[in-house]
């Protein structure tokens, strides 16, 4: 195995402005991130540098950008108020607690890339990420409203509603202007000034416009701004561990450690699409697990592969790990040179371009869909949305999976009780032999073919013994499983009630063309033992033949 998956020197050219692009969009985003987490906006930054250079070396994604995205800063955020929340006097502890989780979760990750758990993720069905990331852009563009007229950050997106209309009333006018002014810019210049952004991103000139208003129009106004940040060489932090928070930390770890699996295989197909390539879902786990475990032991926020920022990257030319790990050593040389530029950014500023990442994140494609998407998938992704926005994100995200999982096993379920077939004459339901036709109609109705086909799991086995049950008048009965090519505990069990029954009654029963793995698993769990001698064939017309010979010796 390659130490550096995809990485390869004849697209260099194309790689340095890769990472110089992704660079420039990923600076205000970073920085944004780091404000709207709480931990502040160098803690943006060493994420941006530590998951984005670890990631790229180490993931299975040669095109992908990573570093803290919409969906993981909305995570953090509330582990970092959860931990500096326990401790008032000493927030400097709490802030060390909230950064282990970061290490811890990036520990699962690798613990799920070594356990090969990267195929799993692109098993979650689409409705429960679109209510889930819907929900994610909600809450972002929620948690802005304060920041953007003025006033500070919110904790939670339902305070942010419901300060809303104090905000409105009690807005301050220059947070105002120049967080209008950066959503201007970040939805107008995209759209009727493409150009131009292909040139600059627009975050970025959002960033430089907003900060130059800040000091020429309002330098005197007391507008938020983000304040001295830290310059050189990120700190290493031993991590700080609680046992009476333990599993607090472990539930949080995990959380982080699932939202960013799911967020960067999703980002990874984005970019197998644009690229035409395929990428590693275990060795992206691994290279993600290993940037954001020395992003907590450096105080950085979690990442994940981020969506913006490789399309960015991609279009810009940029196709091996060359490009991602440029873009964090630019991040670095800026953090080491820069810090104090960036002191005066006001913080409405970066309210608004945080709302553009919002409404990117919302899923407005199945949004339009909704009126004729399946409604089952709707109600999922509403589910999925409102527990997010209002509830807790990991149990939106299992009650989602759960509720998918159930509609999954229901629609199975139907789909093994339409294959089975109770016949006592040739009806048709079974496609016969002339042969086979003919001995069943000479019978007449006195035995009972039950034939079963597909694979069949638990989920149906007490509709198997309904149908079963369902028929009363016949002598004989074939269960034929020649066309079952597996089953679970559950069927067996309920197979050898069926056995139980039919014999219990007086009547002869034939278990046919049973295929090794299902004849495995009766015999494991003894339900072959059941059966009377000489009860089990190969084929069904030798035990419809034998049966008609049982039949003319008794009528005889």
């Amino acid at each position: 195995m390659n130490l550096i998956n995809g990485l390869h020197f004849n697209n260099l050219r194309g790689d340095i402005y890769g990472g110089l692009t992704a660079a420039v969009v990923a600076l205000p985003l970073a920085m944004a991130m780091g404000v709207a987490s709480g931990a502040g906006p160098i803690a943006g930054m060493y994420g941006a540098i530590f998951v984005g250079f670890f990631a790229a070396l180490l993931g299975g994604t040669p095109a992908q950008v990573s570093g803290p995205t919409g969906p993981m800063t909305v995570v953090m955020a509330a582990i970092f108020i959860q931990y500096t929340g326990m401790y008032p006097d000493d927030p400097m502890k709490g802030a060390a607690l909230a950064f282990t989780v970061v290490a811890l979760g990036g520990l699962f990750q690798i613990g799920l890339g070594v356990l090969k758990f990267g195929k799993y993720i692109e098993l979650v069905p689409h409705p429960v990420v679109s209510g889930f990331m819907t929900g994610i852009g909600v809450i972002i563009i929620l948690l802005q409203f304060g920041p953007l007229f003025g006033h500070p950050a919110d904790s939670k997106p339902l305070m942010a509603a419901e300060s809303l209309p104090e905000y409105i009333q009690q807005y301050d006018l220059p947070s105002l202007i120049l967080g209008i002014i950066a959503l201007v810019i970040v939805y107008g210049v995209p759209t009727f000034l493409p150009r131009l952004a292909r040139l600059v991103p627009s975050p970025l000139l959002a960033l430089v416009i907003g900060t130059l208003m800040y000091l020429l129009v309002f330098p005197d106004s007391g507008t938020p701004v983000i304040g001295e940040i830290p310059t050189g060489l990120p700190q290493f932090h031993m991590p700080v561990i609680d046992t009476s928070l333990m599993m607090q930390m472990i539930a949080s770890g995990l959380t982080l450690a699932g939202l960013g699996a799911i967020d960067s295989l999703l980002t990874s197909l984005v970019a197998d699409n644009i690229t035409r390539t395929q990428h590693k879902p275990d060795r992206e786990l691994i290279g993600q697990g290993i940037g954001n475990t020395i992003a907590g032991l450096f105080g950085g926020l979690p990442g994940a592969g981020a969506t913006m920022r490789t399309v960015v990257n991609v279009n810009a030319g940029g196709r091996t790990p060359i490009s991602g790990a440029l873009h964090s050593v630019i991040l670095l040389l800026i953090v080491l040179g820069a810090g104090s530029l960036a002191s005066d950014i006001p913080k409405a500023v970066l309210a608004g371009i945080l709302i553009k990442v919002g409404t990117d994140i919302i899923d407005w494609d199945y949004l339009k869909r909704l009126k004729h998407a399946p409604k089952a998938g709707v109600a999922i992704m509403l589910t999925v949305l409102f527990i997010t926005v209002f509830v807790d994100l990991l149990l939106a995200f299992g009650v989602g999976m759960v509720m998918a999982s159930f509609l999954f096993m229901k629609r199975m379920t139907d789909m093994q009780v339409e294959n089975m077939r109770a016949m006592t004459g040739p009806s048709g339901e079974v496609p016969l032999s002339e042969q086979e036709a003919q001995i069943m109609q000479q019978a007449d109705g006195k035995i009972l073919l039950f034939h079963l086909s597909g694979p069949i799991s638990f989920s149906s086995a007490k509709a198997m013994v309904r149908r079963h049950s369902a028929v009363v008048e016949y002598q004989y009965m074939l269960l034929d499983l020649s066309e079952v090519p597996s089953i679970d505990f559950t069927v067996a069990l309920a197979l050898e009630d069926i056995i139980k029954e039919t014999l219990s009654a007086g009547r002869q029963i034939f278990l046919i063309g049973a295929r090794e793995p299902v004849y495995k698993m009766l015999q494991q769990q003894k339900v072959l033992q059941n059966l009377p001698e000489g009860s089990i064939y190969d084929n069904r017309l030798d035990a419809l033949m034998h049966v008609q010979t049982i039949i003319n010796k008794a009528e005889a």
